[in-house]
């Protein structure tokens, strides 16, 4: 009984991960290095995205906050590879934008400042923090300006999440009319591809059995 409490308990916690459309991270870059994330989104979704920097620092052996003049370049592209946000910002940003285009979006962040050559190594470590849909929302905020009140909020809280399942329901179903398109336009160039290489061979055995017909005719063999 144990076990079986166990084994459910570690599937909603797998379930919960998968589900959760908030992403926090960190990584190195060099100077004027980009680094690039795609991000799976549905259309019509909003997306914010928190970032801040940290410079190695070769006398303390560790990484501390960055100077406030230190510049990062976040440019954003939808499926359709179309810049959709390309803005400078400082050590410490966050950027918005709303898709409108299911699928894949690149999301690329770069210093094109000349600051980090003044520390050893030019280390650059960069934490961000993608949230989607209904977690780009600030709730508490959200209640003090509209007046709500604990259940209201709790209900409002719902319909946002309902709505986001909605728009990845439809995305996934997107995901697989593409697929299913995939596959039959693979399937049939298989089919064709089959089709051309039996040609080919029946031309080939003509060929061959016309060719030594004149070879035996010409050693006058029949």
């Amino acid at each position: 009984m144990e076990m079986k409490t166990l084994v459910s308990c570690v599937g909603f916690l797998l379930l919960f991960v998968w589900l959760s459309p908030s992403q926090a991270l960190y990584f190195h870059i060099g100077e004027t290095e980009k680094k690039c994330f795609i991000e799976e989104i549905p259309d019509e979704t909003m997306v914010i995205g928190r970032y801040r920097t940290q410079l190695w620092d070769k006398q303390a052996g560790s990484f501390l906050p960055s100077t406030p003049g230190l510049g990062m370049h976040v440019e954003i592209k939808d499926p359709e590879t179309k810049v959709i946000l390309s803005r400078q910002y400082g050590s410490d940003g966050r950027f918005t934008f709303t898709s409108h285009t299911p699928g894949e979006h690149q999301i690329c962040l770069h210093s094109n400042s000349t600051k980090m050559a003044l520390f050893a190594g030019g280390k650059l470590r960069v934490h961000l923090d993608i949230q989607v849909g209904e977690h780009t929302n600030n709730y508490p905020e959200i209640a003090a300006k509209d007046k709500l009140t604990e259940l209201q909020l709790r209900v409002r809280q719902l319909l946002d999440q309902v709505e986001q399942i909605q728009k990845e329901q439809n995305y996934q179903r997107y995901r697989e009319e593409r697929f299913r398109m995939t596959s039959e336009s693979t399937n049939q160039r298989v089919l064709w591809w089959s089709i051309a290489q039996t040609v080919i061979l029946i031309i080939t055995g003509i060929w061959q059995m016309k060719h030594l017909k004149s070879f035996f005719e010409a050693k006058k063999l029949v």
